[in-house]
C-alpha cells in the first residue's frame, strides 16, 4: 500500500492511497519472472479488501488497482496533481525506488516516513546516481529484485549512474565504448553486455517505468479530506478499532 499527498497552503488537506488489489498486472505478460501473489500468505491478501473498506469509512480516496499496479496510480496522481497551480506541493509516500522517477524539483517529492526522509530531486540524484527521468534506465541495467527482473549482468548501481549520468538513456549510449565520454571500469565488457541484450534492456525499462495514464480521480479537489463518514464506527468495531472514529474526527475537527 503507498500514498499519494497533496500539500496545498494550509498544509497536508488532500489524500489518497493506492493498493495492489490483485497483485499481478499487465507487466506479467511481459516477463515471466515479474512478480506475482504466488507463495504469499492467504491472510495478507485477504486483508487488502477490509483495508480498502477502512480507508473509504475515513472519508479516503482509494484506488484499489486491477491491471496496473498501485504505483502506477500513484505516478498518475502525482503528475494529475502537479498540473494543478493551486497545489503546493506533492508528497508520495513510499520506500518503493521506482517511484523516484515521479519526483519534479522540490514539487513533487517522495517520502520515506520510515526514516523521515523526503527526497527532491538533488536528493535522487545524491542517493541514485541520476536524475529521477533516468531511474527506469537505472533500474533496467541494474534490475530489481523486489519486482522480479533481474537487469544486465556486470552492470552495478555505480556503473549504472556513471554512464547514465552522461546519456540519461539506454538508446543514447554509443554503440562503441571507445565513444563513451565517461570512464567506467569494465567499459568493454559492459558495452558489449548492453548492445547484445539491448532488447531485454528495452523490457526491462518498460517494466520500471510507471504508467501516468491510469484511470483513476481526475482532479486534486476530489482528494480533498472531509473527515470521516459515520460507517467508520462499525467498520472500526469490526476490525478491533473502536476509537478510530473519535480519532479521525479528532484530527478532522484540528484541520477544519
Amino acid at each position: 500500500m503507498t500514498s499519494v499527498v497533496v500539500m496545498l497552503e494550509a498544509g497536508a488537506t488532500h489524500l489518497g492511497v493506492a493498493t495492489d488489489h490483485v497483485v499481478e498486472s499487465f507487466r506479467n505478460d511481459l516477463w515471466p519472472g515479474y512478480k506475482t501473489s504466488a507463495g504469499m500468505p492467504e491472510d495478507p491478501l485477504a486483508q487488502f479488501p477490509l483495508l480498502e473498506e477502512a480507508l473509504a469509512a475515513l472519508g479516503v480516496v482509494v484506488w484499489p488497482m486491477v491491471g496496473l499496479e498501485a504505483d502506477d496510480a500513484l505516478a498518475s496522481a502525482a503528475a494529475m496533481a502537479a498540473r494543478d497551480p493551486a497545489v503546493e506541493q506533492v508528497r508520495i509516500h513510499t520506500v518503493d525506488k521506482d517511484l523516484a522517477q515521479c519526483v519534479e524539483g522540490d514539487r513533487v517529492v517522495q517520502v520515506n516516513v520510515r526514516k523521515q526522509q523526503t527526497l527532491d530531486e538533488q536528493a535522487v540524484r545524491d542517493r541514485y546516481g541520476v536524475l529521477p527521468e533516468s531511474i527506469p534506465d537505472w533500474l533496467a541495467l541494474v534490475g530489481d529484485s523486489a519486482d522480479g527482473y533481474p537487469g544486465l549482468p556486470g552492470w552495478g548501481a555505480k556503473s549504472a549512474a556513471a554512464v547514465l549520468r552522461r546519456y540519461r538513456h539506454v538508446e543514447d549510449v554509443p554503440r562503441r565504448f571507445e565513444r563513451w565520454e565517461v570512464t567506467v571500469s569494465g567499459a568493454r565488457r559492459l558495452a558489449a553486455t548492453l548492445f547484445e541484450r539491448f532488447e531485454e534492456a528495452l523490457l526491462f525499462r518498460t517494466l520500471a517505468t510507471l504508467r501516468r495514464d491510469a484511470d483513476i480521480t481526475r482532479t486534486a479537489e476530489e482528494l480533498r479530506w472531509t473527515g470521516p463518514s459515520p460507517e467508520l464506527a462499525a467498520t472500526g468495531e469490526r476490525l478491533g478499532a473502536p476509537r478510530l472514529l473519535e480519532r479521525a474526527e479528532t484530527l478532522a475537527a484540528a484541520r477544519s
